[in-house]
C-alpha cells in the first residue's frame, strides 16, 4: 500500500504523520499525537484545503485592503480564487470581517476583510 509522510498543521504540535493510502483512501494515520492529526491526514490525502491571503484593490487608488477566506478552499481553487480577488474592488468604508466577495468562484466560501479601513 503507497504511503504518504505528511507535517500535521492541525495543533502547534507539528506531528509528523505516516498516512498509508489504499484505493484512494486512508487506511491508516500514525504519528499523530492528538485527535485533529488523523482529521487533518483524512483530509489532506482525499480533499486539500488552504486558507488564502492577499490584498484587494480599493478602487482606483489608495493602499490595498488585506483579506482572506473566511474558511479554507479547496487546495485546486486557491490560483482561480486569487484571480478573482485580484479582478475585484472594493469600495469604502470596510469593516474587518465584512464580506467583499460572496461565494466566491461560486463555492461556499466567502472573502473577508481582516482590518477597517476608511
Amino acid at each position: 500500500m503507497p504511503e504518504r509522510d505528511i507535517i500535521c498543521i492541525g495543533c502547534p504540535m507539528g506531528c509528523s504523520l505516516n498516512v498509508t493510502v489504499e484505493n484512494g483512501e486512508v487506511r491508516s494515520v500514525r504519528g499523530n499525537l492528538c485527535n485533529r492529526g488523523v482529521r487533518y491526514a483524512h483530509d489532506e490525502v482525499t480533499a486539500p484545503k488552504r486558507m488564502v491571503t492577499s490584498l484587494i484593490r480599493v478602487g482606483d487608488q489608495g493602499p490595498p485592503l488585506s483579506v482572506r477566506t473566511d474558511k479554507p478552499i479547496d487546495k485546486a481553487l486557491i490560483f482561480p480564487c486569487l484571480d478573482a480577488i485580484r479582478q475585484a474592488r472594493v469600495n469604502l468604508p470596510v469593516r474587518r470581517g465584512d464580506v467583499v466577495i460572496e461565494r466566491v468562484l461560486g463555492t461556499d466560501v466567502n472573502i473577508i476583510a481582516t482590518r477597517d479601513l476608511g
